[in-house]
């Protein structure tokens, strides 16, 4: 067994001082003892004027708000076609779990939004060079339109620290 697995197991395993915390990771949210939630919680925020965090820590796992593939300090989608634009939207994430205090290998779920069921067979290529061993659980919800124009892809995920 290789040390991302161990990693993810040892952090599975592991309750908080106060009780066990239920996180529900695909939903996004944690939910802990009224005692507890405010003491285990650390913000990372991105641009101080959005009305969200770019992750937010409680207790060991990190849960990193949603990223499209815009260009980094430049705002405009990288590009319109879909593989670079996912390509970056990984690339992001990646930025997004770092500045957390994390890594890509301690990635435990996923879930992605495609505006186009046809990306899916790129977005695995590519998700295969950001997590090429023991992948993080994932799903992929197909939506209409993000709120981002002409965003093609948004992905959000849950890390640990440990």
């Amino acid at each position: 067994m290789n040390k991302q697995a161990n990693s993810r197991r040892a952090f599975l395993g592991k309750t908080t001082a106060a009780g066990a915390a239920i996180v529900a990771v695909g939903g996004s949210a944690a939910v802990a003892s009224a005692a507890t939630a405010s003491a285990g919680r650390r913000v990372t925020r991105g641009d101080p004027s959005a009305p969200f965090s770019r992750a937010v820590e409680f207790n060991g796992v990190v849960f990193v708000a949603g990223v499209v593939g815009r260009k980094p300090n430049r705002g405009e989608i990288a590009s319109a076609d879909f593989e670079p634009q996912c390509r970056q939207a990984l690339e992001n994430l990646k930025a997004s779990v770092e500045a957390a205090g994390s890594t890509m290998d301690k990635v435990m779920k996923c879930t992605c939004f495609l505006t186009d069921v046809r990306d899916f067979p790129t977005m695995n290529k590519l998700f295969v060079e950001f997590f090429p061993t023991d992948p993080p659980a994932r799903s992929t919800v197909v939506v209409t339109e993000l709120v981002v124009p002409g965003a093609k892809l948004e992905i959000d995920c849950a890390t640990c620290l440990v």
